[in-house]
């Protein structure tokens, strides 16, 4: 696929997701304390040039001069954290990065949107340990919330990069064992299943409503579908599966939006859906990459 198209989607895919008033995450309207529009418009700009070198990487590979093995995922992964972190001083875009870097290798690869599914997976299945420990640098420099110390392959532990090498810890395999922590590891194995179908339900729901409007009901199915794995890892399990119970009940229509978006922000940042976030981010990506032409 043609590298501009890719690069620019997936530039102005994350800028919509920030902008667009979803209940409980930062938006044009909303900020919190420690998180603004702000911190994501600079966040999402500074990683436009990895996403050159990621279609760099794609297609060198297609051509054959790269083996997949050869991709180098967590470093370009860590380079656009740094890139991120260089800009602004919060963590707005790590969960982005860590999803759209290795799918924008995969689509300049594929022969079409959909194939990219396959392709993404194989990558994952043939990074390596050295990826690993970079991507593992990459969550040092982010320093995202909630994770958790005392696991098996602690990201903070000195001791952490002899563990990864002696076990031969490639990204697939880390995403085996850390998938239900996080949806990025999920999407990883399984081809960004979520991100494609939440891509399907908004390229559904643009036909008959304007962006805003699908935006807003394709993530509220979300929340009620899916529990947040941020949610879960600041707050616990039960505040996500209530979460999930309350999206459901505006789309019962029991529940107004004002309603959601205050009780997500009754405890500041602890109940804000951003794994989910990142889901819409790559879906509004993979939208613009379709070719969608803005409604209002």
């Amino acid at each position: 696929m043609e590298r501009w198209k890719i690069i620019k989607a997936f530039t102005l895919g994350p800028l919509l997701e920030a902008a667009i008033p979803k209940p409980g995450n930062v938006n044009r309207f909303r900020d919190f304390e420690d998180l603004t529009l702000y911190h994501f418009l600079f966040g999402n700009v500074a990683v436009v040039d990895m996403l050159y070198e990621a279609t760099e990487v794609g297609k060198l590979i297609r051509r054959g001069y790269y083996q997949l093995s050869e991709a180098n995922i967590g470093e370009m992964i860590k380079r656009a954290v740094q890139n991120a972190k260089t800009v602004q001083d919060a963590n707005p875009n790590f969960g982005i990065i860590a999803l759209e870097i290795p799918l924008v290798i995969a689509l300049v690869i594929s022969r079409h949107i959909y194939d990219a599914r396959e392709v993404v997976k194989r990558l994952i299945a043939h990074s390596t340990v050295r990826d690993t420990m970079e991507f593992y640098k990459a969550i040092r420099i982010a320093n995202p919330k909630g994770i958790k110390s005392g696991v098996k392959y602690d990201v903070y532990d000195e001791n952490v990069f002899d563990e990864l090498f002696k076990d031969r810890i490639n990204l697939k395999r880390l995403a085996e064992i850390s998938c239900e922590r996080e949806l990025i590891f999920c999407e990883w194995l399984n081809g960004y299943e979520l991100s494609y179908k939440t891509f399907l339900r908004l390229k559904e729901l643009t036909e008959e409503l304007n962006l805003e409007e699908a935006v807003l009901r394709a993530f509220l199915e979300l929340l009620a579908s899916t529990p947040d794995t941020l949610i879960i890892r600041k707050a616990g399990k039960a505040e996500a599966e209530l979460v999930m119970r309350m999206a459901k009940e505006v789309l019962d229509g029991n529940l107004s939006i004002n309603e959601l978006d205050k009780f997500l922000r009754e405890k500041e940042d602890l109940r804000n859906p951003g794994s989910l976030a990142d889901i819409m981010a790559i879906a509004l990506s993979l939208l613009i990459l379709d070719g969608y032409k803005l409604n209002l």
